[in-house]
């Protein structure tokens, strides 16, 4: 209950998205896709003014390359507006991205077969 003056406390995640994103659109997920890794570039600086979602992103991608979905997991955000703060972030030169690994190729049972029988022959 709220006394009469005081304002509810607003508890929707859509409002809170709504407000972390500037009621901006959300990129495309072609712009940067689930997978892409990024990390900080070198001797960058946080931005002026950042946002405590921002400053979250900051200290996570300083440690090394995340995913996209890594980094929306981590800070508990939506993935649309990770990929917008993220996005935001990159076109003003603060991240490294890095195009997702390529599909691991199927490798004939003969090499399998091969690999095997060499372990078996280290391990005894």
């Amino acid at each position: 209950m709220t006394t009469p003056g005081e304002e509810a406390p607003v508890t929707s995640d859509f409002v809170r998205s709504y407000v972390i994103t500037g009621g901006r659109s959300l990129p495309s997920s072609d712009e940067l896709a689930l997978h892409t890794l990024v990390t900080l570039a070198p001797e960058r600086t946080l931005p002026l003014g950042a946002g405590p979602e921002v400053r979250a992103i900051w200290e996570l991608c300083a440690g090394g390359y995340l995913s996209v979905a890594e980094v929306a997991g981590h800070l508990g955000l939506p993935v649309g507006v990770a990929r917008l703060l993220l996005t935001d972030l990159s076109e003003q030169g603060h991240l490294l991205r890095r195009a997702e690994p390529p599909r691991a190729q199927n490798v004939d049972r003969a090499t399998l077969e091969k690999v095997l029988h060499g372990l078996q022959s280290l391990i005894g």
